[in-house]
């Protein structure tokens, strides 16, 4: 791995870890703002989302710390390093996004069927300081490269929706008797969080399963190194990622025995192949060089 890539895959992670952080002390500090709010405005929907965005605030200081624990150096214990620590984080989050979710849709209907009054302009006031805090951390969040990060910013931008949510009721409630508004929006906000939530899980798991990362297209990748013109044939190919970001690959490559005579040959092989891989997002690479009247065991393999 190049050197320029390695600091800014560092740098990234350090920036996601601040901007974690940050979404913590907002969310927590948010959440007593909305427990007082809630017990004012005598709203039990406020109150709800005050004690989920409690449950939120304990999930993200997790993610902070599994993303403080990824940038851990690799040891005896972890040769890879520590950096798919980073993905319980996010599986974590993940959890607690869908149980959240499942139990407003639930709480929604129960408000359908037996609407609550609450004072709207409260929940106005409240609903406009929620966006612009919310708001803030969603923005910090939002370009993120790294799945935990990611996960923490579709937290935020479920609290952002549902302060959206919140305002255009609580307006319209000011004006209008409609009670039903607030757990209807509630129901649509939850199915596109939930849709996001499995969007991250099976991201999430393709990695866990060390699936080929979705940046990179195998056909493609293996057509490119063929294109060398000491390289004859490319087999047992194996692309996997620890953690969304630092990407790994191993690999056989054929080539003539006289164009692999030396070492220097073979070194600049080497070169060529990593150098292209680099290129193509991959960081660790492991690369064995056969001659190609040489017969090899994996040959049945990519």
């Amino acid at each position: 791995m190049s050197h320029s890539h390695s600091h800014i895959l560092s740098r990234n992670r350090h920036n996601s870890r601040k901007n974690i952080l940050l979404a913590f002390m907002l969310n927590l500090g948010f959440s007593i703002i909305e427990l007082a709010g809630g017990l004012i405005t005598n709203s039990v929907a406020i109150l709800s989302d005050a004690l989920h965005d409690f449950g939120d605030s304990i999930s993200l200081g997790m993610a902070w710390y599994f993303e403080k624990i990824s940038e851990r150096k690799p040891d005896a214990r972890y040769t890879f390093g520590y950096k798919r620590f980073a993905l319980l984080g996010a599986l974590i989050n993940s959890a607690i996004l869908l149980t959240g979710s499942v139990i407003v849709i639930f709480e929604s209907i129960k408000r359908i069927v037996h609407p609550e009054e609450v004072i709207a302009r409260g929940m106005f006031g409240l609903a406009i300081l929620g966006i612009v805090i919310n708001g803030f951390a969603v923005w910090r969040t939002r370009h993120s490269s790294s799945i935990n990060e990611r996960v923490v910013s579709l937290h935020l931008l479920e609290d952002v929706l549902g302060w959206i949510a919140v305002l255009i009721a609580s307006t319209f409630m000011m004006f209008f008797d409609l009670p039903m508004l607030d757990p209807l929006l509630s129901i649509g906000i939850s199915c596109y969080i939930l849709f996001n939530v499995f969007r991250n899980l099976r991201a999430t798991f393709n990695i866990i399963l060390e699936g080929v990362p979705e940046n990179i297209d195998l056909a493609t990748l293996k057509n490119r190194i063929l294109e060398i013109p000491e390289i004859r044939k490319v087999h047992d190919v194996h692309v996997w990622t620890l953690d969304s970001q630092y990407n790994l690959i191993s690999l056989h490559i054929v080539v003539d025995p006289e164009k692999m005579s030396t070492i220097s040959q073979r070194q600049a092989i080497k070169q060529q192949v990593k150098k292209l891989l680099n290129q193509n997002h991959i960081d660790h690479i492991t690369i064995e060089i056969e001659s190609s009247d040489e017969k090899c065991s994996d040959c049945n393999l990519l």
